[in-house]
């Protein structure tokens, strides 16, 4: 009998009595008729049974004649015929037993009878019982009319009904769309779905137009639904693009001015701090509150390790009192640990009060209110929440980042008397880019009027106006920051602004200025083109007092955000207009807002596009979101989201947050769950679709080892112990004076293939003992191991200029113009790059590459240094695009055929045991854990020297890279090791500087690229 004939029975007989037989075929038995009872002599047991069937199955194969008919009797006699069933009555009869045990009979039958009992009374499926009834007997009221079914099925019936009232659910009040959409209903709903990750005020406005991602605990627009790659390029480039940048998280910190800095100081750089290059929170400029800041972060007194990741910061300008106000802007990846280092500087252990954002909500309606927001929640969700969900307080406004009033959101130092905020989401940011977003701002925003008296006394609109119009100098100061507002108009791009300039302003509605239709802001250069002030702007840029601006006082915020006129509102007076269309004039009655305006620089590294990329960020109060993006949006400007954000910052050539910063714990998590999820697409791939990594030479496809990279490279110049020439597949170009530089070494084998009988060139990898080094390291395991390495990424400003500098051609026709007497720098000697190499032996350069033939760079690209041999060959032919990489050999196509034939041969046994014992089989989890990951075309040991892996000697990893609009070709983005980058730069010819290959991790070819350093 086949297995699954065996599988079948057995799942019959699962819930049978021990006494009751089945026939194991259908068919006849000896003497014609059907297994009814035991043959002759005695009632058998299931168990004899069993042992007879497994008996005649080892014997001979089932289909034997003589199996089913006695002697003398064949198929041919057994017609079915009045004979034939004549001939098996008298055969039934003459083997009918003599005698039975009444007792060991009743017991059979009575199972038989209990079982079949049982199977008639349980029910089969999960049909009520008008359902059970054939369909010309149904009727469509026996659903709820009882009486409508035959009398035999009414108990039953009632009895369905009973259990059913019990389990019914409860009747959602509002079960209508009608009433769902209505706007406290809406708005109860929003605040439930935000639950975890919080939305911003453009929230939906975005979900309508943008695929959605939820990263850092918010649900971000990741990109635009519609084509509009380039189209957010030339907004970039030529008009404006809009983002959204209200989920950066702002600390607030609040003490006296030499306390934050004596602290502030130990978590910079020690470069910056006893040197003039770069920027500090001392910096007299942004310590003014003139200009913005940027800053690199690290554990306190801990730099050039455990970086913390890159801010922005911004002073309160001085205002007469003792105490300062600072804001420091991060990404909300780097939140806690920023957080969590600043209260340990600071010693702010204990919480201050706590600042309820919204008014306590005392009134019926409102406690009604939070009654439907609960009610909601359990009538979408189960009532067993999942861990960390809780029901949020109602927002008026949504996405306006209400607060929980039990979690504290400031910190006070009980001996400094430093006071941290957190006030994300409690200001919002907008970022314009592009050369037209001056003209956007000037034509969508208008300076405030002035207000002397109330437009009413029973609220508080417009309250603080009032207050600060009837001040002289705050008039002036407004009437000044307006002016230059104004000239704004007349510059041709942000970047002729000073880098970082700060003009603090109150504004009006901007909701009164909106346009009928659509137009594109432009310039008007005609109006300001022989103006003098125009001309201070650009060199002096906007004075101290005027970087001054009322957001930074909480109360004003909570005045503005609190009495703001709804749209309802704004639409019922623009229909009691007379003249439909026309200019609105709310008159003392239009709110106030004060807002910040912060310049970008753009693109300030390097010689080609400078200053491409500027533009201005926009602070204002929350609440006032979608009040201030559908003005802009009428403005003309194209809308970008975390990817459009990606390639701005991939343009201008800097590390993006947090993809680009591997040396902090937010980047060693974003690569992780890369890794993972690359992995992931990996595997869903069919084998034979998939890229086989180990004869691509490429041993990390999925994550950039840095921490074996770095290694690598310090171990191979302690071995060397000074720098030789590059490594190549030949023996001779790796001997050096008694050490060998390229162990393990990379041997070209030449072997014919199985399948074409084509000699193929393969690279073997061999260590020094001749057998390759392996190990049980899986990919958590490596994960860690880069987690916990020490490797460094280079930011000395001095000494990467210095590096900048040695990576320029000094000879030949690409020679720059840019040389190195001209930047001041030394020339490459081992007396100037020894003490840098022996100061940082495990450090990471940035660095940018460009091809210079065709060729597109991808994710995780490796750089190699170029032979003497490739040098030679591309100055013979200008065309020449690269080497290529030989074949490597896969050392794991074996075990992982091996380990799929045990697979087979163990589900196979498993199978025999199955039939054997009814009991399912439990995997062996040493055997599946052992090789759980062995994948078929990855390196699923533990790594080798990844440096001569290869026969290009590997310098570092691209973390980002595709062909550039901006510069017309291939570009990519990267780190590289310093220890190499040195040693490539130090063997290169003085003509071929800076010149390396890269290639993609699917391809073995090889493209020349130019590395620079931009500083």
């Amino acid at each position: 009998m086949s297995g699954a004939r065996e599988k079948k029975r057995a799942k019959k007989m699962r819930n049978q009595p021990a006494s009751v037989t089945l026939p194991a075929e259908p068919g006849p038995f000896p003497g014609g008729g059907s297994r009814a009872c035991a043959p002759p002599g005695d009632v058998r047991s299931e168990q004899q049974y069993q042992q007879q069937k497994f008996s005649n199955q080892t014997s001979g194969p089932s289909y034997r004649k003589d199996q089913y008919f006695p002697k003398g009797q064949n198929r041919g006699e057994r017609g079915r015929g009045r004979g034939g069933w004549q001939g098996g009555r008298q055969s039934v009869s003459e083997e009918m037993p003599k005698y039975i045990t009444v007792s060991t009979f009743a017991q059979a039958r009575a199972a038989e009878i209990n079982a079949m009992l049982k199977a008639v009374a349980q029910k089969s499926s999960n049909s009520l019982v008008f359902q059970t009834l054939p369909r010309h007997m149904r009727r469509r009221a026996m659903s709820h009319n009882i009486k409508r079914l035959p009398r035999r099925l009414q108990e039953i019936a009632r009895k369905e009904a009973e259990k059913a009232v019990h389990q019914k659910k409860e009747q959602s009040k509002t079960k209508c769309r009608k009433a769902r959409r209505r706007h406290i209903n809406l708005v109860a709903e929003f605040n439930r779905r935000q639950k975890k990750n919080i939305w911003l005020e453009t929230h939906i406005w975005h979900a309508k137009r943008f695929h959605m991602v939820k990263k850092w605990g918010y649900c971000l627009g990741d990109s635009p639904t519609e084509k509009s790659y380039r189209a957010c390029y030339r907004a970039m480039t030529k008009h404006c693009l809009l983002q959204d940048l209200s989920y950066y998280c702002c600390l607030e910190l609040t003490g006296k001015e030499n306390e934050l800095l004596k602290q502030l100081a130990r978590i910079c750089s020690i470069d910056t701090v006893s040197s003039s290059l770069g920027l500090t929170f001392e910096e007299a400029c942004c310590l003014s509150g003139k200009f913005e800041g940027s800053l690199n972060l690290y554990r306190a007194d801990r730099y050039p390790e455990d970086m913390l990741g890159p801010v922005t910061f911004i002073w309160k300008p001085r205002d007469g009192s003792e105490n300062r106000q600072l804001w420091i802007w991060t990404h909300p990846a780097l939140k806690q640990d920023m957080l969590r280092e600043l209260k340990a500087v600071f010693q702010c252990s204990e919480p201050e009060e706590i600042y309820i954002s919204e008014p306590i909500t005392t009134s019926i309606q409102e406690e009604k209110q939070m009654d439907v927001v609960l009610s909601l929640g359990k009538k979408r969700k189960k009532e067993e929440d999942k861990e960390g969900e809780k029901a949020v307080p109602v927002k008026k406004i949504i996405g306006d980042g209400t607060r929980d009033p039990l979690q504290s959101y400031s910190w006070i130092s009980q001996t400094t008397g430093v006071v941290i905020s957190d006030r994300t989401m409690e200001i919002l940011r907008y970022r314009l880019i592009g050369p037209l977003s001056h003209s956007v701002l000037t034509e969508t925003l208008k300076a405030a009027s002035l207000q002397t008296e109330m437009a009413d006394s029973e609220t508080e609109l417009n309250n603080w106006w009032v207050e600060n119009c009837k001040d002289s100098e705050k008039v002036s100061l407004h009437q000044r920051q307006s002016a230059i507002f104004e000239l704004l108009e007349g510059i041709s791009s942000p970047s002729e602004v000073p880098p970082g300039t700060i003009l603090g302003l109150t504004v009006g509605d901007p909701r009164v200025n909106l346009p009928k239709k659509k137009t594109k802001a432009m310039p008007d250069f005609e109006k300001y083109q022989d103006n003098d002030k125009v001309r201070q702007l650009y060199l002096e840029g906007v004075p101290v007092d005027c970087a001054h601006s009322f957001i930074w006082d909480q109360d004003i915020c909570k005045n503005v955000t609190e009495n703001k006129i709804s749209e309802q509102d704004l639409n019922h007076m623009r229909a009691q207009l007379l003249v439909p269309g026309s200019h609105l004039d709310l008159g003392p009655r239009e709110s106030k807002i004060p807002i910040l305006l912060v310049q970008q620089p753009g693109k300030m590294a390097g010689e080609d596009r400078p200053g491409w990329g500027s533009g201005w960020d926009l602070y204002l109060p929350k609440g006032w979101g979608m009040a201030f993006w559908i003005p802009f949006i009428y403005r003309g400007v194209r809308v970008g989201g975390l990817q459009e954000a990606s390639k701005h910052s991939e343009y201008q050539r800097t590390p993006h947050t947090p993809n680009d910063f591997p040396d902090c714990q937010a980047g060693m998590q974003f690569a992780k769950e890369l890794e993972t999820s690359l992995l992931e697409k990996f595997k869903r791939r069919p084998p034979a679709k998939r890229a086989n990594y180990v004869k691509l030479g490429t041993l990390s496809p999925f994550v950039c080892p840095w921490g074996q990279l770095t290694k690598n490279w310090e171990g191979r110049v302690k071995a060397s112990g000074e720098f030789v020439h590059p490594s190549s597949p030949h023996s001779e170009h790796c001997a050096t004076e008694g050490h060998s530089f390229c162990d393990p070494k990379a041997e070209v084998v030449k072997e014919a293939s199985p399948e074409t009988d084509e000699v193929e060139e393969t690279m073997e990898i061999t260590s020094s003992e001749g057998v390759l080094k392996t190990g049980t390291q899986d990919f958590g395991e490596r994960d860690e191991t880069m987690a916990t390495s020490d490797f460094i990424v280079l930011r000395s400003e001095k000494l990467l200029m210095q590096l900048s500098a040695w990576c320029y051609p000094t000879a030949g026709k690409d020679r720059r113009v840019r040389l190195i007497s001209r930047l001041g720098q030394k020339e490459m000697t081992e007396d100037i790059f020894l003490p840098i190499l022996m100061s940082y032996p495990r450090a990471l350069v940035w660095v940018n590459l460009s091809l210079l033939r065709k060729g597109n760079p991808e994710l995780h690209a490796m750089i190699c240094i170029p032979t003497e041999d490739d040098l030679l060959h591309l100055s013979k032919d200008k065309l020449f695009c690269g080497p290529r990489e030989p074949k490597h050999r896969d050392i794991f196509k074996h075990k992982v055929q091996k380990l799929k034939e045990e697979k087979k041969k163990k589900k196979k046994n498993d199978n025999m045991k199955a039939l054997e014992s009814d009991s399912p089989s439990v995997p062996d989890k040493e055997t599946t854990e052992e090789h759980e990951d062995l994948i078929l075309g990855l390196w699923s040991d533990a790594l080798p020297d990844v440096t001569s892996h290869c026969s290009r000697t590997l310098l570092g990893y691209v973390t980002r890279g595709d062909f550039s609009l901006a510069a017309g070709c291939g570009e990519a983005l990267g780190f590289v090791s310093l220890t190499g980058l040195l040693y490539m730069l130090h063997n290169q010819p003085a003509d071929k500087k800076g010149l390396v290959l890269l290639r993609t991790p699917a391809s073995l070819q090889y493209r020349f690229a130019r590395l620079n350093i931009e500083v």
